[in-house]
């Protein structure tokens, strides 16, 4: 309970954290009926005692009696001699200080009931409108910034609201005689799983209540008595039973029992089923009794499917690699035995970049042998999850809950209008409300990303009801509006047009004032930084005694926040402790965890902008986080940011499974989280680590010049591991199990043993007999309960929990809550081991307090992850530029599975970089990454037997693919010096080379027409992947294997510079101007040279066959033939270089003119001119 007083002097207000002397009171795991501990053991945490902790909050030194805990607000030589003299240890202060718009935090309470009935209310204001600050060195710090939410409740003071925590219905009077207050499904929460005793006064409940209306409610939800045989006449081949329920049952689950009943009543098997009524004759007719219903077939529907490629299509593409294999060993037995000896070096090279060609291509197209495609029920899981059963009487959602992680890192590369449209496409998501929670990760600490996230959760108010109500797709309003179909299609409401209006002027006002803020932040600051000056040098004329002073008065230029304080992150001047390095973690809870039953709106007014009475206008939780960054610590990009995002969400809401997207790829299917969750709870799905959706681009000119689009990779090859382990993790739209991200292992896995391990074994991890004693294994217990053996085994195992995790009592405890929340439930389960029963997530979610938002404050300090495994073996793996593949393949290593889900609708959609030098640094970034797995030990070579042999292929592939440009780029020039010195990669153009040539490039030409086929893309989309391959090869894939050979052999540090990330075009603006923009780079030289290597060999052998006495046409036909395959591919990039369409730039013209005089050079030197024979000589005058 967060207590509260009115404080009327100017002094700041101290929130504290006590131990407790009474220890009676425990509080309850989110959304799980596992207890969540809150105590650590962490000396520099703010929750360091092992005693439960209260909040209080109080103004002035008042002291309280009794064992409520303590209440103080004094300095901090006051509270340090307190903390000194006292047995009770301060665990930490928020500092609150006034704001002339903000006297006082809460209202005084009256009355003692007036402070229960608020408490929950107050304790939700307070903490979405407070920051809290804190790190290295550093008291963790609330600062209120805005009250504006904290309004009393006429229905909460008046006492007609459930006095139970974290209820808001209507009371029923009555129901004890001590008077404490509780709505009516309260009641029969108490009734059936309570033990039938009142809450207020623990004295079990008497039927007091003589109300008929209340007694008929009542009748509703009871069970009714069976009718009597002697009532009417049963059917012989039927007898009755009767059912009851089972909330505590011990032992296994009774599946046969849960599957046969039905509404808490009546169950199906040797049992009657009666009409509605419950009843002899009722309903309508006959002895009163109607054939069951099939529920076995809707608890045993699955809810995926796989669907294998037809034989049709995939027998012969099979065939088809076979042969290809066949051909290739041919040919290259054919060139190594039939060398040129008039050009041995010619032939040498060529016949080594063959070979390594086809071993590249075997490693490419082994794991392409088993693709697969899914399909999700969507109406099974709905029924699952959703309905009215047994276990969850009233239908609430049984689903699991799913964390979003936003990572964002500088708000001018990557605009915060971009990052806000893919927030509220979150926020928006047809998913329950309080299963949700979305966290922004703001990398830069940029205060125009925070005040951005502000306006963002304000717009969210009328956005999100607006989608709910006319189910709209997409939900990311910049899409959504930009469309150019009809979007009156399919909507049959009367006030959506005007509606629609409304909302679309509302989000024209909202970006307006998102595209004011860096002025906004700018001009304040510039004002506050004024007055400070000011201050200081009156301060410094008093000091001075009016004398005029020697030394200038030097003011740090800060950025403010709209109250007038100090911005807690990052400075546009960037001093020290408030730089992008240099700042302290800082954590904002914008929206507030949402009440567990819906919250309806009003009608249209002047606040409203749309009609909202029958729409639910619950908001997810949004969180805003800034890790803390220190100089001296490595802070590892992305990947130590989404691990900050772990321990975060893990302590605030605990989610079971984690959704993370780049801030430029927003939800573009509502359905999308519902669709991924199909495959997490179905049958088998305890072993899926992560559940991988295509990247899908938009903002991409129609050509696809650059083959961003990249379809070949995500529908192609990405389907075809699917039918393997899984797909590789891609660093985004992925949903993960939380505990496979720390670490743990499967429940099952299969080794792999024998000859391209063919003999599988499979093993359990999850007994305690079969966990492995490695120190790459991490065995989750059964029901988190570690002593299940006679040794000390489970003893020791806890004790390297903090060494694994850090020293957060509070994080390790929500494990097995994770761990628990995640589980398959037991109908699917048989018996029911390693299961949860139906219905056990429908309870409400605990609401935050600040002690534990401080505790989320101490997992993002700098030192945390100190002498821990996070980023080694825990979280995101550290060390690679492409961390999201190294962390997909420890998981596949473990004996972990991932799942390729593809929708109908698109999942997500975000952009990608269209022009030339954006996109080749990209690719450089990933090659790089690629050269650093290859040399790591998350090299494939060295996976452990739970990994498939073609998977292991695929990742072997994944580190040796960047090592091919350096055989390419030998390849694409050994056709011009093939035409330079008039000599071939082979003697003559044999039949025999001809034939094993053709052979080699139809069968390529087919298996590219049968993936076409079995993957859905289309032959352009084929083409232009072949020849971004060809540029990538030649220009950013060379560096990346320099880059990486440097940092192998020199370590010398590879840093890359963020990809920008384009907005929206205004109107009147070309969508794709970027694409014409020429961006001079190193990488260009490469291919740039090729390309003009190629042009010039071809003129010089053109040239020198026309003119010579002795043609060798073969061996022209055969030089320019490659020549021109390769001006082929390298087109795009050419014509990138050219600029916009229908202007030259000035560039071209310098090469042309260059190519003309080296061509002309090279004509005389060829066919020299009649007479004079010393042209090559020359002599001074």
């Amino acid at each position: 309970m967060v207590k509260s007083a009115a404080s009327q002097s100017p002094s700041p207000v101290t929130i504290t954290v006590t131990p407790c002397k009474g220890s009676g009171d425990r509080s309850l795991g989110l959304t799980s009926p596992i207890p969540r501990a809150s105590v650590i053991t962490n000396q520099n945490s703010p929750l360091s005692s092992r005693a439960t902790r209260r909040t209080s909050i109080s103004s002035g030194n008042r002291r309280s009696n009794g064992d409520e805990g303590r209440y103080c607000s004094m300095s901090v030589e006051d509270l340090t001699a307190e903390t000194t003299n006292s047995e009770c240890v301060l665990s930490y202060t928020v500092h609150i200080p006034p704001t002339p718009d903000h006297q006082t935090v809460f209202a005084s309470q009256e009355s003692e009931e007036d402070e229960m009935l608020k408490g929950n209310s107050n304790q939700k204001s307070f903490l979405s409108g407070t920051i809290f600050t804190g790190g290295f060195k550093s008291v963790t710090r609330g600062h209120v910034i805005d009250c504006s939410m904290d309004r009393a409740d006429p229905e909460k003071k008046s006492g007609q609201i459930c006095w139970l925590k974290g209820c808001d219905e209507k009371v029923v009077h009555g129901r004890c005689e001590c008077g404490f207050r509780i709505c009516r499904d309260c009641y029969f929460d108490c009734i059936t799983s309570g033990g039938g005793n009142c809450p207020g006064c623990k004295e079990p409940y008497r039927d007091i209540n003589d109300d008929p209306e209340t007694e008929e409610e009542d009748e509703e939800d009871e069970a009714k008595p069976l009718p009597q045989m002697g009532e009417s006449k049963l059917d012989k081949r039927l007898s009755v039973v009767k059912s009851f329920k089972a909330q505590n049952q011990a032992g296994d689950f009774d599946h046969t029992r849960w599957l046969f009943e039905t509404k808490g009543t009546y169950g199906y098997g040797n049992a009657v089923w009666p009409k509605d009524g419950y009843g002899i004759g009722s309903g309508g007719g006959g002895n009163g009794y109607e054939t069951p219903p099939e529920f076995g077939e809707r608890s045993k529907r699955p809810l995926t499917r796989k669907v294998s490629v037809s034989a049709a299509i995939i027998s012969p593409y099979r065939l088809l690699i076979a042969l290809r294999l066949v051909a290739l060993g041919l040919f290259l037995t054919w060139r190594v035995r039939h060398p040129n000896r008039e050009a041995m070096w010619l032939w040498g090279m060529s016949t080594t970049c063959e070979l390594w060609f086809a071993l590249s291509w075997l490693l490419d197209q082994l794991p392409k042998l088993c693709p697969v495609n899914r399909l999700t029920d969507l109406g099974v899981l709905k029924e699952r999850f959703e309905s009215p059963n047994l276990r969850n009487p009233k239908g609430r959602s049984d689903l699991p809950g799913i964390d979003v992680f936003v990572s964002t890192a500088d708000p001018e590369k990557e605009p915060p209008l971009v990052t806000a449209n893919t927030i509220l496409s979150i926020l928006a998501v047809d998913y329950p409300v309080e299963k949700l929670a979305c966290y922004l990760s703001d990398d830069g600490g940029a205060l125009l990303t925070f005040e951005a996230l502000a306006q963002t959760a304000s717009f969210a108010s009328t956005w999100v009801p607006f989608c709910r109500k006319h189910n709209i797709e997409p939900r990311n309003p910049e899409a959504y509006f930009g469309q150019k179909r009809n979007f009156l299609k399919n909507k049959v409401r009367l006030d959506f047009v005007r509606e629609r209006r409304r909302v679309k002027r509302e989000y024209d006002e909202f970006k307006v004032r998102i595209n004011s803020l860096p002025e906004a932040i700018r001009r304040r600051s510039d004002a506050y930084n004024v007055h400070e000056e000011l201050r200081a040098k009156k301060k410094q004329m008093e000091m001075m005694m009016g004398n005029n002073p020697q030394e200038t008065v030097i003011v740090p230029k800060a950025t403010w926040m709209s109250d007038g304080s100090h911005w807690p992150g990052t400075w546009s001047s960037g001093e020290t402790d408030n730089s992008r390095g240099d700042h302290a973690g800082i954590i904002q809870a914008m929206l507030a965890p949402p009440n567990a039953e819906p919250v309806y709106g009003a009608e249209a007014d002047a606040e409203n902008l749309i009609d909202t009475t029958d729409v639910d206008i619950r908001l997810p939780m949004l969180v805003y986080v800034s890790r803390e960054k220190r100089p001296g610590y490595d802070h590892n990009k992305k990947a130590g940011a989404m691990n900050a995002l772990v321990r975060t969400s893990a302590i605030m809401s605990n989610g079971p499974f984690i959704l993370n997207l780049d801030c430029d790829h927003y939800i573009y299917n509502s359905m999308a989280l519902r669709e991924g969750m199909c495959f997490m709870l179905d049958r088998g799905g305890d072993r899926i680590c992560y559940v991988q959706f295509p990247q899908r681009f938009e903002g991409i000119d129609p050509n696809d010049r650059y083959a961003n689009h990249n379809t070949v990779f995500f529908d192609v090859s990405m389907r075809a591991l699917d039918g393997l382990q899984g797909p590789m993790y891609v660093g985004t739209g992925c949903i993960f199990r939380r505990t496979a991200l720390y670490g743990f292992s499967p429940p099952r896995a299969t080794e792999h043993h024998g000859w391209l391990g063919r003999r599988k074994v499979k093993i359990s991890l999850r007994r305690p007999k079969a966990m492995m004693k490695k120190d790459d294994e991490v065995s989750l217990p059964i029901n988190g309960e570690y002593n299940e053996e006679e040794n000390d085994d489970g003893d020791i195992e806890s004790l390297l929990l903090p060494k694994r995790f850090g020293n957060s009592n509070s994080f390790v405890a929500s494990i097995p809550v994770a761990e628990y929340q995640g589980r398959l439930i037991q109908d699917l389960q048989g018996k029911g081991k390693n299961s949860r029963p139906a219905g056990s997530l429908a309870v409400p979610r605990e609401p935050l307090d600040a002690a534990t938002v401080a505790e989320a404050i101490s997992v993002i300090s700098c030192f945390y992850e100190d002498k821990t495994e996070w980023g080694k073996r825990v979280g995101w793996i550290y060390g690679s530029v492409t961390e999201d593949v190294v962390t997909g393949y420890r998981m596949h290593n473990r004996g972990w599975r991932s799942i390729y889900c593809v929708t109908k609708r698109d999942a997500f959609r975000g952009t990608a970089p269209i022009n030339l030098t954006d996109r080749l640094h990209q690719v450089l970034r990933w090659a790089t990454g690629s050269v650093e797995i290859f040399f790591s030990r998350n090299n494939a070579i060295f996976a452990t037997r739970r990994m498939k042999f073609l998977q292991r292929v695929a990742y072997f592939n994944v580190g040796m693919y960047p090592f091919t440009s350096l055989f390419l780029i030998v390849y694409c020039i050994l056709p011009a010096i093939s035409l330079f010195s008039g000599q071939f990669i082979v003697q003559s153009l044999d039949i025999t080379f001809l034939i094993y040539l053709l052979s080699i490039t139809l069968t390529l030409c087919m298996l590219s027409l049968l993936e076409i086929k079995w993957s859905g893309i289309t032959l352009h989309e084929w083409w232009r992947n072949e020849q971004f391959w060809v540029i990538g090869g030649t220009s950013a894939h060379p560096a990346a294997v320099l880059q990486g050979l440097l940092k192998v052999i020199a370590g010398v540090d590879i840093s890359f510079t963020l990809t920008s990330k384009s907005s929206a075009p205004e109107d009147g603006d070309d969508e794709f101007a970027d694409l014409y923009v020429v961006k001079w780079s190193f990488l260009m030289v490469p291919p740039l040279t090729i390309m003009m290597v190629n042009m010039i060999a071809i003129a010089v052998g053109l040239a020198r066959t026309l003119y010579s006495p002795f043609p060798q046409w073969s061996k022209l036909v055969g030089g320019v033939f490659f020549s021109f395959w390769v001006l082929c591919h390298l087109y795009p990039f050419a014509k990138g270089l050219m600029g916009r369409r229908g202007r030259v730039p000035t560039i071209v013209f310098v090469w042309s003119g260059l190519l003309s005089i080296i061509v002309s050079l090279l004509w005389v030197y060829i066919n020299p001119p009649s007479g004079k024979q010393d042209y090559m000589q020359f002599q001074f005058p």
